[in-house]
């Protein structure tokens, strides 16, 4: 296994969406997240990190050491049932202390997922749990969104023909209908365009749980900065990347092993850094496009106010 990180990382993504759904609300029709007492859009976290996983299993095959947990229509219990099989010979009909543990670090090496954003593995054959160093929050708008209900025509229909058991029972039940009757109306929920902003963090402590390391960490930063280019549908409309900005603790002592405690433990408070990153409007009336904003970002490199702190752009 790779050697974990060292040093805490903060980080700030920003992405945008043109004529689409971010990310829809199961319970409101599948409409754009919003927050009703401003109106500004949400995105959730899972949805992000569901993204990086749909990335990094494209970009490394699904393939060990950067296979992915949390898959599309899989059972979650099936893997952590192979990571027993792998690790102890086979599922235990009482897990102890010492078998959960060598099947949670098993996980931990197998699935690029479990590293980064941890897991719950104790819904069947138990594997324990991992509280990943990589966190998240909620992205919200930069500005208030307004969510648009669009009616659309649909040429065709879906019909259950009762009785039907084959094609020329289909195509005998389509002759006889009036033709208006068979298409019909839909819906698409979309924003005209929304900029977002979400928070990151990286702990160095947890990493060491789970040997989260530098590979890692760089394919979390090519992920953000290219998953949306993988992402693409007719309800997403165009999202994109517009800025990765990262926080590097590095530390200040002249002692090596202080200044490496240092830079675990980070030499800066998150929300202090983040504000040193600001997005403003550039043009009154509302938002259509990136070009409506602008970004104002300290310089690479160490910061005046925080020596201790390298602050870069990835993209």
């Amino acid at each position: 296994m790779e050697t974990a990180i060292k040093n805490r990382y903060e980080f700030l993504y920003l992405f945008d969406c043109e004529n689409g759904n971010p990310n829809g609300d199961p319970d409101a029709g599948n409409s754009p997240r919003i927050d009703p007492e401003d109106m500004r859009g949400l995105v959730s976290d899972v949805a992000l990190k569901r993204r990086v996983r749909n990335f990094v299993q494209l970009r490394f095959g699904n393939e060990a050491p950067n296979a992915i947990f949390v898959e599309h229509q899989t059972n979650l219990n099936t893997k952590i049932a192979l990571s027993h099989e792998e690790a102890n010979g086979g599922v235990p009909e009482k897990a102890t202390k010492d078998k959960v543990e060598k099947a949670r670090k098993w996980m931990c090496r197998m699935f690029f997922d479990v590293r980064t954003f941890g897991a719950v593995m104790s819904t069947g054959p138990n594997a324990g749990q991992v509280r990943g160093p990589v966190q998240v929050s909620f992205a919200r708008s930069l500005d208030p969104i307004m969510p648009m209900d669009l009616a659309l025509t649909r040429v065709a229909v879906a019909e259950n023909v009762k009785g039907a058991k084959g094609s020329k029972d289909y195509q005998k039940w389509e002759a006889e209908q009036p033709e208006d009757e068979l298409r019909t109306m839909g819906r698409k929920a979309i924003i005209p365009y929304g900029l977002y902003l979400a928070k990151g963090f990286v702990s160095a402590h947890l990493a060491q749980g789970t040997g989260f390391s530098e590979k890692d960490l760089e394919a979390l930063w090519e992920s953000l900065c290219s998953m949306y280019e993988h992402d693409r549908s007719a309800s997403k409309g165009v999202m994109s990347c517009r800025g990765l900005f990262v926080f590097k603790h590095v530390g200040t002592d002249g002692n090596a092993e202080q200044r490496q405690r240092q830079a675990m433990l980070g030499c800066a408070p998150a929300h202090r850094l983040f504000d040193m990153v600001q997005v403003r409007r550039a043009k009154d009336g509302p938002a259509k496009s990136w070009s409506h904003y602008k970004v104002e970002a300290p310089q690479p490199g160490l910061l005046k106010d925080f020596p201790g702190v390298e602050f870069m752009r990835k993209c």
